[in-house]
């Protein structure tokens, strides 16, 4: 249409919270959403057909490991953000665990240069610095340089932080940034190795177990020292029942601590390991069915803040191992949504719980745009469409990943447009 911006447009008779709505987008910000033919698009924006998809606003994966630098054989950070735009995502935070460590602004400024260059238009790379140097545990890496780099966060993911020492001054120096930890909630030594959760599988299958109290016993330690200095902090892929009564207990006190949990947390447990094997090991592992209810119950009811796919691609030879020497690690970028859709189906979340935990919360937790579909927000959102079943294979994976328990499963939801500003990335 001539005279109009590519990014004037009216996306028309899209689905947002049960009625069939106009989106109306203009210089890449949201101009308004009303009802479906309430008012004339006239020539400034150019219509385009929604179809009923379902309208969600752009999500955040706030926890992947793209591996570049250093391990591209399993993911590079073109292939990484290709996939997170498939599945929907319009920015992802990336965890300093590459070959060398993201501890310093070198390795930060690497990054963004590299998905700048792979994806212009986006998805969007937000790099998460290391806590430690080389992630050693031993000294604090540069808090500032890396937030000047642009580093949006802080993490030893990984390798989490035994000594409570550092920890504490890495929360500490963490509040002159105005940054957030995110902390891997592991007791090293409780761990002790362990590839599966302690009980009933790890004696099947005669294989070292870890303990919940390993994961748990770190949640205390975080949630008393965040509340000891009143710095917030966040933490990692909680999976058990003790840890979600912990952080609900500290949220009761009005302890600054907000929480993550996986999909595969919400669906899978021990269990799964029978047929899956290495393909369903992860860290931590997965729990009993019980732990599941227990991280179901606390997503509906906003202990547990947000979702993360916790994106930790491997290559085939490497899953292939035994299951005590493959590397722990599912790939989820390419899942994640179809694999919450499907708890929504299910009822076991709502489709608010969905949005909050993908769209608003992240946001809000890590001081990023949001899309809340009104006048002058970004226009970063998702045409879904929620009945569009697929099957999982290597061939309808985007990311180099393939390592997830879901292969061979058939999933219904799949993303049909990403826009970011305005833009679709995936037209």
């Amino acid at each position: 249409m001539a005279g109009v911006s590519a990014q004037d447009m009216v996306i028309q008779n899209v689905l947002w919270q049960g009625r069939v709505m106009d989106l109306f987008i203009s210089r890449g910000k949201i101009q308004g959403l009303e009802a479906a033919g309430s008012r004339s698009s006239g020539e400034k924006y150019e219509p385009r057909e929604g179809g009923g998809l379902c309208l969600l606003p752009g999500l955040t994966d706030s926890h992947v490991h793209l591996r570049e630098p250093g391990q591209e054989y399993k993911e590079d950070i073109a292939s990484g953000l290709a996939a997170a735009a498939c599945g929907g995502f319009c920015r992802v935070l990336a965890m300093a665990n590459t070959d060398p460590v993201n501890d310093c602004p070198e390795v930060t400024r690497f990054m963004l240069a590299r998905a700048k260059k792979a994806h212009p238009k986006g998805p969007q790379l937000l790099p998460v610095g290391g806590l430690t140097k080389e992630l050693a545990g031993k000294e604090l890496a540069p808090f500032q340089e890396l937030a000047a780099a642009g580093c949006i966060a802080f993490s030893n993911d990984g390798l989490p932080v035994g000594d409570n020492r550092i920890f504490l001054e890495g929360l500490r120096q963490s509040r002159v940034t105005g940054l957030k930890v995110i902390d891997h909630c592991e007791d090293p030594d409780l761990a002790g190795g362990g590839v599966i959760n302690q009980g009933q599988a790890s004696r099947r299958l005669g294989v070292r177990g870890q303990p919940t109290l390993a994961e748990s016993l770190q949640v205390a330690r975080d949630i008393l020292t965040a509340a000891y200095l009143d710095v917030p902090v966040h933490l990692a892929h909680i999976s058990c029942r003790e840890s979600v009564e912990l952080i609900a207990w500290a949220k009761q006190k009005s302890i600054r601590v907000s929480a993550e949990t996986c999909p595969h947390y919400l669906l899978f447990d021990e269990t799964s390991l029978r047929a899956k094997q290495s393909l369903a090991k992860v860290n931590p592992p997965l729990r009993t069915h019980d732990d599941v209810l227990a991280v179901r119950q606390a997503v509906r009811e906003k202990v547990i803040d947000i979702l993360v796919t916790d994106h930790a691609p491997h290559a085939d030879y490497e899953k292939e191992r035994p299951l005590e020497e493959a590397p722990f690690g599912i790939s989820g970028l390419d899942t994640g949504l179809a694999l919450t859709w499907s708890l929504v189906r299910g009822g076991a979340l709502s489709l608010e719980d969905l949005i909050r935990c993908w769209g608003q919360r992240p946001a809000e937790i890590f001081n990023l745009p949001q899309n809340g579909f009104q006048p002058g927000d970004p226009a970063d959102f998702v045409l879904f469409d929620p009945e569009a079943a697929w099957k999982v294979t290597p061939e309808s994976m985007v990311s180099k990943g393939k390592n997830t328990p879901c292969l061979g499963m058939e999933l219904r939801g799949r993303v049909r447009a990403l826009y970011i500003k305005g833009r679709d990335v995936l037209s």
